[in-house]
């Protein structure tokens, strides 16, 4: 045991360290630091030479569990024989031990063990983060129990009966909020909080715009009960950048808040309106997670946390690949980081851990949950990277546009893990959505894609092999290269890695599963309609920092003797805070009657396979969420009839072009059918799905650029020389036309008729009275002929001319309004 003078001169040398580097908190610049190597898990620091595990369980104990948490960093510094009790960590024999442990924890529902709750409380945590601490003693009791897909047999847990309760809610407008909690936000929080500070930290509640820092704040105002809004506690409890004295300014925080709730009508529930029992986010039963599987995983980041700069690895391997935060980064509620300039970073001394478990087996699988911002990254742009420079590394994942890019190196590669798996260009795999995304690499097979549990098809073009080139000194960084270099924007919502590949059962059952905070959330319907513990469910999660996803309501009864079949059921809609949300009712349109005899996995009768969007009011904390109905067995809801709104008036807006510009598909078409050479044919493939996101996509003509005509130009000259080239088409094409022909004698007359003729009435058509005249346009192309042409007087012309020349002719008119307007 340490002597407690120095344990306190320890602690206090933490807090000064703390208060210097958090003096405004949230992601910063700052170079990152190594974090120190905890003690190996195979070697507690009380060590055990005890009388061996009597069974294979207990031998599973051991590795699993003790050998993880029988150190003095974590439970050995108490809970030992001699001292604290439970002495689940005591190392005078393992049997023992383990038959303290098997009291400490709920074999039927693990998170409900009371090791896990202790932590998940506070207690000697030994982390900076409860949760963190939480996640990883879950990862050593599931691998002891050998629970990786436990959670598939999800059970629900009815919430305690509560009726919709009155509620205060934000208005709308902010004024109430500038005139009351704004103008110490602004004069006090807005050097961090604000986006435009030279560091900005998130959440931007001292914002100069009023509205940003309204809607940033309200999920960290209490408006029921002041001083638990999180603002407040920050100042008070956490002395975060306290202006004169915490707790005064903590007081004149709370008397603000107030102020503004007192100026907010209590909303209440229309009692004319059948409704369900209200229940909040965090009643509801743990649905994510499900079926996953982890057998082989080696290290994993779920970025719960929601605040602080690091992010936690909570696979239990140690040593633990703890990130570092850096630039400009945001946590998103329901777990993730959005990183734009920004990068989350491990130490070089634990990155080494994926060097070795990985190189040992010869295989691995990267796993990652990510929302890319836009398809227009390039570089590429580094969502995951194991590496030591910008073009050196183990591997990487990244972004080129609408593709996913893998390097991996091996004995067949260069340093970079060069020539890269590329997804294929027309497939466009990568969109700017949340998307699961793994990455398999095995001796056999080599490198391997999939998006969204289903495998992309590109076939790896280096041959596998061992990984016995790899840098066990690189880092492994999420979000940009090393040197802060090719970064990527967007949201992650998850990482893992595993040391074997996953199979493509394993990897569809870890899409599956899903990603997040994700809950059924149960509202009671028994009083209704006179069925004792049923339920309507939801499955809910926090989509985002700003609204919740409601998917897939189905109806469910606890007690087995129940007879559903046959309640009616009409315009659901889904309330929060004591009234119906505005937005979002996708299922105020059911009319049906429940059906007894089908069921889904968890025993519910399916109401409907939407889902819906519902805005974030007050926060996943305080939100209270309820259901009414229209109609629900023999109770019907009485509304009032809503007068018909105002029509606005009509705008006066600026005269729009009758003109257009055809897209990218239409150009393609056009071309092809106007020259007829197939859009299939392998040079104009190619030269479309690289040109195609230069095309326009739109056919509005006001945002036609220089770019677009730069790349109709190509495809059109594309187009045209395979026109040209082949014999068949071009004599059908310009019948009179001899390719043959030396340029060196000029073009005649007739010559120039030959080539120009079809192209007018090919191009142009007869009498359309929005194409140019044909003699203007024989003209110009007449005029572009005798240019090329000049060498006849000059200097002597190749072979090819006369077919250059013909080209040339073509892609002017193809490649231009005559073809491209609409």
């Amino acid at each position: 045991m340490s002597h407690p003078l120095s344990n306190t001169a320890i602690r206090l040398s933490l807090l000064a360290s703390i208060l210097y580097l958090s003096a405004c908190g949230g992601g910063s610049d700052a170079q990152v630091q190594e974090t120190p190597v905890p003690p190996p898990s195979n070697a507690p620091d009380s060590g055990y030479d005890g009388p061996p595990p009597a069974t294979t369980d207990v031998q599973d104990f051991k590795l699993n569990v003790w050998d993880n948490l029988a150190t003095q960093d974590k439970c050995a510094a108490c809970h030992v024989q001699g001292e604290q009790s439970p002495a689940f960590a005591r190392n005078d024999d393992i049997n023992d031990a383990y038959a303290i442990t098997n009291t400490l924890v709920d074999k039927n529902n693990v998170a409900n063990s009371l090791l896990i709750t202790k932590v998940a409380g506070g207690h000697n945590c030994w982390l900076s983060s409860n949760s963190a601490c939480a996640d990883i003693m879950t990862t050593w009791i599931e691998a002891w129990l050998d629970k990786d897909q436990s959670a598939t047999a999800i059970t629900l847990e009815a919430p305690a009966p509560r009726a919709v309760g009155a509620n205060k809610n934000f208005p709308d407008s902010p004024a109430l909020f500038e005139s009351t909690v704004y103008p110490l936000l602004e004069t006090y929080c807005s050097e961090c909080h604000q986006s435009s500070a030279s560091i900005p930290i998130s959440p931007y509640i001292g914002s100069s715009d009023v509205a940003e820092a309204y809607l940033a704040s309200i999920s960290k105002i209490n408006l029921d009960l002041p001083k638990d809004s999180r603002m407040v506690e920050r100042v008070r409890d956490e002395f975060h950048n306290c202006w004169d004295d915490c707790a005064s300014d903590a007081i004149a925080l709370t008397d603000a808040i107030e102020a503004m709730s007192e100026s907010i009508e209590v909303t209440q529930l229309d009692s004319n309106l059948v409704a369900s029992n209200a229940v909040g986010l965090f009643e509801g039963t743990l649905a994510s997670g499900g079926g996953r599987f982890e057998s082989n995983l080696i290290a994993k980041w779920e970025f719960k946390t929601g605040s602080g700069n690091t992010a936690f690895d909570t696979s239990g391997v140690s040593p633990a690949i703890d990130l570092t935060l850096s630039g400009n980064y945001n946590w998103v509620g329901g777990w993730g980081i959005q990183l734009n300039e920004g990068k989350a970073q491990g130490a070089t001394s634990t990155s080494k851990k994926l060097h070795d478990l990985i190189v040992s087996t010869g295989e691995f699988a990267i796993e990652v949950w990510v929302a890319p911002a836009n398809v227009t990254q390039e570089g590429p742009a580094r969502i995951i990277s194991y590496s030591g420079g910008d073009d050196r590394r183990n591997f990487m994942l990244g972004q080129t546009l609408y593709n996913y890019n893998a390097l991996v190196r091996n004995d067949n590669t260069d340093s970079n893990g060069e020539p890269a798996l590329n997804t294929a260009d027309a497939d466009e795999d990568l969109q700017a959505a949340l998307q699961h995304v793994v990455l398999n690499y095995s001796g056999s097979e080599g490198r391997t894609l999939f998006v969204n549990g289903q495998e992309t098809g590109d076939s790896d073009t280096i041959e596998a092999s061992l990984l016995n080139t790899w840098d066990d000194t690189f880092a492994f960084v999420i979000g940009s290269e090393v040197s802060g270099r090719s970064p990527f924007a967007g949201t992650v919502r998850m990482v893992a890695i595993h040391n074997r590949a996953l199979s493509s059962e394993q990897v569809a059952s870890n899409f599956d599963a899903g990603i997040g905070q994700k809950f059924y959330l149960m509202f009671g319907i028994g009083e209704v309609i006179n069925q004792a513990d049923t339920y309507v469910v939801f499955e809910v999660s926090q989509f985002d920092s700003y609204s919740y996803l409601f998917t897939e309501p189905f109806v469910v009864s606890l007690n087995q003797n129940a007879n559903l079949d046959g309640i009616t059921l009409r315009g659901m809609r889904i309330g929060i805070n004591g009234r119906e949300e505005r937005t979002g009712q996708v299922f105020a349109t059911l009319d049906m009657a429940v059906d007894g005899a089908s069921n889904n996995a968890l025993g519910g009768k399916p109401l409907s396979p939407q889902g819906t969007i519902i805005p974030v009011e007050k926060g996943p904390e305080l939100d209270e969420f309820f259901l009414t109905f229209d109609v629900l067995g023999d109770a019907q809801s009485v509304r009032i009839a809503q007068e018909a709104p105002i029509a606005t008036p009509a705008q006066d807006i600026e005269a729009q072009a009758q003109i257009g510009v055809r897209n990218f598909d239409e150009i393609n078409a056009s071309m092809a059918a106007l020259t007829g050479v197939s859009i299939t044919e392998p040079g104009v493939q190619a030269s479309y799905q690289q040109l195609r996101q230069q095309l326009p996509s739109v056919s509005n003509i006001d945002s036609f650029l220089t770019s677009n005509q730069m790349a109709i130009t190509q495809l059109a000259i594309k187009y045209c020389d395979a026109l040209v080239e082949d014999s068949t088409l071009r004599s059908s094409f310009f019948p009179n036309m001899d390719f043959n022909a030396n340029a060196n004698n000029g073009f005649n007359s007739a010559m120039k008729d030959a080539i120009i003729n079809p192209l007018n009435q090919t191009m142009l058509g007869n009498g359309v009275s929005t194409q140019p005249e044909q003699n203007e346009v024989y003209n110009e192309v007449s005029q572009l002929i005798d240019r090329l042409s000049s060498c006849a007087n000059q200097n002597t012309c190749q072979a090819d001319t006369t077919k250059t020349v013909v080209k040339a002719s073509c892609a002017a008119l193809l490649g231009s309004a005559v073809v491209i307007l609409q």
